[in-house]
């Protein structure tokens, strides 16, 4: 009996928990503590990456309003050179003008008429550095975005919609057209 008693006791200490030093309640305390952390742990994580990925969407389109308006402002100024070339050439247009009819007059003189001659090639030669194309000759098919028909002829010899006669030459810079031709049409 007395061997009952001494296992019954022996189970019983063993069933009770072990009286704590102060580093065992410490290390009891930090475990649920760890436990804890390591399940906050991976939300704090995961707003990190969130936060991470708002501000790598916030950079890209960022980037990509900067691309678009160096682009908007590249092509802007491209039109503005052309306007304002385009604008130029129009206002040396009756100076051409004027050349070409003098040309076309008969005269005795032969250094006036190479004087005008002279003038007129300068002139053209700066247009073309400028990218001044002409156009509207005659025989060329007509085209109601580039020649303004002020009138119309019925000739067997030419095509229809052929340009009969030019009056007035037309000019364009790059797809611009500054002054469209003034012409006759044909059939």
């Amino acid at each position: 009996m007395a061997k009952d008693k001494k296992d019954s006791a022996k189970k019983a200490q063993a069933q009770q928990p072990a009286p704590q030093t102060d580093e065992g309640a410490a290390q009891a305390a930090e475990a649920p503590a760890a436990d804890g952390a390591a399940a906050q742990q991976p939300s704090e994580l995961e707003q990190l990456r969130d936060q991470l990925a708002a501000e790598q969407d916030k950079y890209l389109r960022l980037l990509a309003e900067y691309d678009n308006f160096r682009k908007r402002s590249q092509k802007e100024k491209d039109n503005l050179y052309t306007e304002i070339r385009a604008e130029t050439v129009s206002k040396f247009l009756p100076v051409y003008d004027n050349l070409e009819r003098a040309l076309n007059q008969p005269t005795a003189d032969e250094a006036y008429k190479k004087g005008v001659e002279m003038t007129m090639g300068g002139l053209i030669e700066v247009m073309e550095k400028l990218g001044v194309v002409p156009f509207g000759n005659v025989g060329d098919v007509f085209d109601p975005n580039m020649h303004n028909a002020v009138m119309h002829c019925e000739d067997e010899s030419l095509g229809e919609n052929v340009l009969a006669e030019v009056f007035q030459k037309g000019f364009r810079v790059g797809d611009k057209v500054v002054r469209f031709a003034m012409v006759r049409v044909a059939n």
